[in-house]
């Protein structure tokens, strides 16, 4: 299991350094420049000779290759250098914004599992074939709908129509209802397939047949065997749809004004601020490694054969 474990870790550092790189590369094509956009301003008054000082301060007038090696540095170190139109450190920004982006994820995520086991759960019931297969469509329906267009059409329904849901000055809980509904649908739709796919495979194994046989009814069956065997793929797409997540989450927080890592985003594509977007490309790149390796360290648990494989190959 250590060398499992070691094995894993290794392989998280090597997907935060291939992200750190990709997104370095990427960002460096992109046109435009920070420090131009903001310091060449002729309100500013500052002079070519005073700008490009700037740059050597901000390190931008340093050859790609030494930038690439002083920032990875710094990286290690935990320090992600300054926005150029914030004009604080990153790590200050991303400590305002984090929290916001990590409460809305939580709860997106937690909403789309309830959702994705209760339409398993009901389409799994014996009777109402016809409601039944209702609830066996639906995730394919979730699948369809854009988060953008989901996140207005809820506001229009119940902020506009109905008048439930106040998006205009709402209190703190309030205002985070219809962002995570928007969140958690799409999500909660592979997470539902998938299950009810599963649930339909286990019911037609061996040792189900043996439970009915000693007198098991349908609904303990369904909740004391087959869910837990069918739960394991599922859990492996949560953790794969953590960038789904992600980039979700940024889209919600965009179309309901609310502040976090999603506003914080498009503020840094805005301005060309190249130190922020990489910070917000290697956090998402940390949650999703982090999401991966728990998943990885949860299957032995709720599979003890996955142990005893690991503890062979340790």
């Amino acid at each position: 299991m250590t060398r499992y474990l070691a094995g894993r870790i290794a392989q998280a550092m090597l997907v935060l350094w291939a992200s750190f790189t990709v997104s370095f590369i990427l960002l460096q094509l992109l046109p435009g420049d920070a420090i131009a956009i903001k310091f060449q301003n002729p309100e500013l008054g500052l002079s070519a000779t005073q700008i490009e000082e700037m740059r050597v301060a901000y390190g931008a007038g340093a050859p790609l290759w030494q930038q690439y090696v002083t920032t990875l540095g710094n990286v290690l170190q935990g320090d992600f250098g300054y926005s150029v139109q914030a004009g604080v450190s990153v790590s200050a920004l991303l400590a305002d914004n984090l929290p916001a982006t990590l409460r809305l994820a939580g709860l997106g995520f937690a909403l789309a599992l309830v959702l994705a086991f209760a339409l398993a759960a009901v389409s799994s019931l014996h009777g109402f074939r016809a409601l039944r297969r209702l609830f066996a469509s639906l995730p394919s329906l979730f699948i369809a709908v854009p988060t953008f267009w989901l996140g207005i059409a809820l506001i229009q329904l119940f902020s506009f129509q109905l008048h439930l849901v106040p998006v205009i000055n709402p209190g703190f809980w309030q205002g985070l209802i219809l962002p995570v509904v928007t969140l958690a649908v799409p999500i909660s739709a592979p997470l539902a397939q998938l299950l009810i796919r599963n649930i339909d495979t286990v019911l037609h194994k061996p040792f189900v047949t043996v439970a009915r046989a000693k007198g098991a009814s349908h609904t303990g069956v369904l909740w004391r065997h087959v869910t837990r065997n069918a739960f394991l793929p599922v859990l492996t797409m949560a953790g794969l749809l953590l960038g789904e997540l992600v980039a979700g989450a940024l889209i919600t927080e965009t179309v309901f004004g609310l502040s976090g890592l999603g506003q914080l985003t498009q503020q840094a594509v805005n301005n060309q601020d190249l130190a922020v977007l990489q910070a917000i490309v290697l956090i998402a790149a940390l949650g999703f490694v982090i999401v991966n390796l728990v998943v990885d360290l949860l299957y032995p648990l709720l599979d003890p054969r996955l142990s005893l494989t690991a503890g062979a190959t340790s």
